[in-house]
């Protein structure tokens, strides 16, 4: 006998008044209902046994997914689907597996609130995430509205975007939404300073620069001086070439090996929000630096591995693509990324050395692919006049598997 389905109900400030009669009815049949304590309190006594989200929520969740006894229904905020239970439920069970009642979101109603038509706002959880997970956001005339758990989650909004020079947009804070005790608060970063907010809330940023306030786009090829570096850092016109061939895609895993700063894996998270990335690096100075130079660039979910490629690639899940920026001339690490990467993988490697330039010769004559010479040069100060000044020249091989 197959397990009963699990009903999944949105549920807003507004309570169980809130509830359409169908969510009603699969709360009024479950015999377990399970949700925050919060969630719990609003809605009516039917009988059923109820179980608060334990912390974490992992071994309920795979209670859940195991299939539950008896008739279950969980309880979300507002739509399940949109960074909720739901979300996650969904992606174990299938949408056979999941009975979904959806409820307002909070992202709607900030959206009505303001007038903001929802296709042009951007929408950005920083729950369980640090607060700087907004500042892949923060350019001028962008709209977003941000989820944030606790008191402090509008402080945190606040704090990043004076950070980046953003301290004078519009910052609306959007308390109990839906509720008889809701509230908004119209503001800016730099007049809401550190205050606490109700722990129920979300944030509405109207992004506003600041003079002097840097421009950092989510394409790629960022300035320079964008990076806390040591001088380990793919410079910005052969990054944005690199990405290029990279192609970041929605949901693939890049490995970034010989990191260097992180500028990689960091411009192929800003580039694609459903991305992954690991950053690979020898030195522990640099992965300190990278993991900072990621969460201030608003990607903090970067996940940094300390080691020496190849053996420090052993474990991870197979890529979708990979960029090597260091290390190219060490025994085995080409073959090794090569031989990772599944059919439609893309693979990028640099050389600015003799040396790397050859390993990069050889491996083009086994498997094909293309080799580009970038040389760039910049306009520079030479005595009281202008003239060219050259970068080394970067060697590049990209690779399509399965595409040579």
């Amino acid at each position: 006998m197959s397990a009963p389905t699990l009903a999944v109900v949105g549920i807003g400030a507004d309570g169980w008044a809130g509830l359409g009669e169908p969510a009603r009815e699969a709360l009024r049949t479950a015999e377990l209902i399970v949700g925050s304590e919060r969630q719990l309190a609003l809605i009516e006594d039917t009988g059923a046994e109820r179980r608060a989200w334990p912390s974490p929520i992992d071994s309920l969740v795979d209670e859940l997914v195991a299939g539950p006894a008896r008739a279950t229904a969980v309880l979300a905020s507002g739509d399940p689907m949109l960074h909720g239970i739901g979300a996650t439920l969904a992606r174990r069970l299938g949408p056979e597996g999941l009975r979904v009642y959806p409820h307002p979101s909070a992202f709607a109603l900030a959206c009505a609130r303001l007038g903001w038509p929802e296709t042009e706002v951007e929408l950005v959880s920083a729950v369980g995430r640090p607060a700087e997970t907004v500042a892949r956001l923060l350019q001028p005339g962008r709209r977003l509205v941000a989820y944030v758990a606790g008191a402090a989650g509008a402080a945190g909004v606040a704090r990043v975007a004076r950070e980046h020079g953003f301290g004078a947009s519009r910052l609306v804070v959007l308390e109990q939404l839906g509720g008889t005790a809701e509230r908004v608060h119209d503001t800016t970063p730099d007049e809401w300073g550190e205050r606490d907010a109700d722990p129920l809330h979300a944030v509405a940023l109207d992004c506003a620069a600041g003079p002097g306030a840097p421009l950092l786009p989510l394409t790629p090829g960022l300035p320079d001086d964008a990076y806390e570096t040591d001088g380990q850092l793919t410079k910005r016109g052969v990054r944005a070439i690199a990405l290029a061939a990279l192609a970041p895609a929605p949901g693939q895993l890049l490995w970034d090996v010989g990191a260097g700063s992180g500028s990689i894996g960091i411009e192929w998270l800003r580039a694609e929000k459903t991305a992954r990335a690991v950053a690979i690096e020898a030195r522990e100075d640099r992965a300190d630096r990278i993991a900072a130079n990621a969460r201030r660039l608003g990607v903090p979910r970067l996940e940094v591995r300390l080691g020496e490629a190849p053996q420090a690639l052993d474990g991870l899940d197979a890529p979708d693509a990979v960029f090597v920026g260091g290390g190219l001339t060490r025994p085995g690490l080409l073959e090794r990324c090569w031989s990772a990467l599944a059919p439609g993988g893309r693979l990028v490697a640099n050389a600015v050395t003799l040396e790397g330039e050859a390993r990069l010769v050889e491996a083009r004559a086994t498997h094909g692919g293309q080799l580009l010479r970038i040389g760039l040069e910049h306009a520079d100060a030479v005595g009281g006049f202008t003239a060219w000044r050259a970068q080394l020249p970067v060697i590049q091989w990209s690779i399509r598997r399965g595409a040579g």
